[in-house]
């Protein structure tokens, strides 16, 4: 039988921005007692963006069990960070524990050099990290506002990209983290969802570009997802019944999301380049 997850009504819990998993009610499932590896990334290095919580923590915690060593990249919270390295180690694998801000694009470049010099080369790239902040109408959208979240969230991932394509091989895997959002666009959300759009074109396009290469791009779309990002960042009403909206009537929690990204980056996605995977519990995406 599947495990039972949890279904709105939610408590009311305000965060700061960017949460913290430890203040969440119910606490997120990441995969730390449930995901079973199978070698499918045995020998592999992966650099992965916003890795201390959320998607990012089960992606790194399902890389290690699935044999990969990981660099863990995220902004400043640090005891998430600290806890998702202690669940790679316990797998037997490296961590590499990468702070620092994405939006400053100095910060990009030095931080896949560090991965790099941390894992002794690079084989993943996973693209994670994101910036949201709702709003009621579009003047409340400030300047300042709209410049972070489109230097977090595509920016970042054009220098990221970029500046580990050279590190990058032939079986090379890139993997981003786009959104239900980029095809049925939350209007309260609005500068995330039209990053969310531009990621999966940027996927596409680069899919193409770096095919002679061997290197494959692809994306995952996630639906309404239980993460720190979601009490630190949306009204307390959206909170208690986050997630009721899809035909599952529930969020997904993150460990749900993880095979996703493992099948594209293993091996045997060998042909799957340019595909945007859907993990929206039923509603379907154009």
């Amino acid at each position: 039988m599947p495990k039972a997850y949890p279904k709105p009504p939610f408590p009311d819990q305000p965060q700061p921005m960017p949460g913290r998993t430890a203040d969440m009610d119910p606490r997120p499932d990441h995969g730390e007692t449930s995901y079973e590896g199978h070698g499918r990334l045995r020998g592999k290095r992966a650099l992965i963006t916003g890795a201390d919580s959320g998607i990012g923590r089960a992606v790194a915690i399902a890389f290690a069990r699935e044999g990969a060593d990981v660099a863990i990249a995220y902004l400043n919270e640090h005891e998430d960070a600290k806890e998702t390295a202690r669940h790679v180690e316990a797998a037997g694998r490296k961590a590499v524990l990468l702070p620092g801000d994405i939006s400053q694009a100095s910060f990009c470049r030095t931080l896949v050099e560090q991965a790099v010099a941390g894992l002794g080369g690079l084989d993943i790239l996973v693209n994670n990290a994101a910036h949201q902040k709702t709003v009621e109408s579009l003047e409340d959208l400030t300047e300042e506002e709209l410049d972070l979240t489109f230097r977090t969230n595509i920016i970042a991932m054009f220098l990221i990209t970029k500046a580990a394509l050279p590190h990058l091989g032939d079986g090379a895997s890139i993997i981003n983290t786009t959104s239900v959002n980029a095809d049925t666009p939350s209007p309260q959300l609005l500068a995330y969802a039209t990053t969310k759009g531009a990621i999966q074109n940027f996927t596409g396009g680069l899919a193409q570009m770096l095919a002679e290469k061997g290197i494959r791009v692809n994306c995952v779309a996630p639906g309404p997802i239980w993460t720190p990002l979601i009490p630190s960042t949306m009204p307390a009403e959206k909170v208690t019944s986050f997630g009721s909206q899809v035909p599952m009537k529930r969020p997904g929690q993150p460990v749900e999301l993880a095979p996703a990204y493992v099948m594209l980056a293993s091996d045997e996605a060998s042909y799957i380049s340019g595909a945007t995977i859907a993990v929206t519990g039923g509603k379907p995406i154009i």
